[in-house]
């Protein structure tokens, strides 16, 4: 029988949603096996002299727990 587990994350970019997406799954990619995908939950910007400053996506990743 298979378990799979999940954690939530946020990305952080200067970039994008997609490349802070991208860093939340590469951050934990390196202590994680078997990870499966993940789902974006959400997406927010932080705004600074009325530029976006720092994009954050909120990750939920999937993982097979190994016995």
């Amino acid at each position: 029988m298979a378990v799979i587990k999940t954690i939530d994350l946020v990305g952080v970019s200067g970039d994008s949603w997609r490349d802070a997406a991208h860093k939340a799954l590469e951050e934990a990619s390196k202590t994680l096996r078997g990870i499966e995908g993940f789902d974006v939950l959400d997406t927010s910007a932080v705004v600074r002299d009325n530029e976006i400053a720092e994009y954050q996506t909120h990750i939920r990743i999937r993982f097979r727990i190994e016995r």
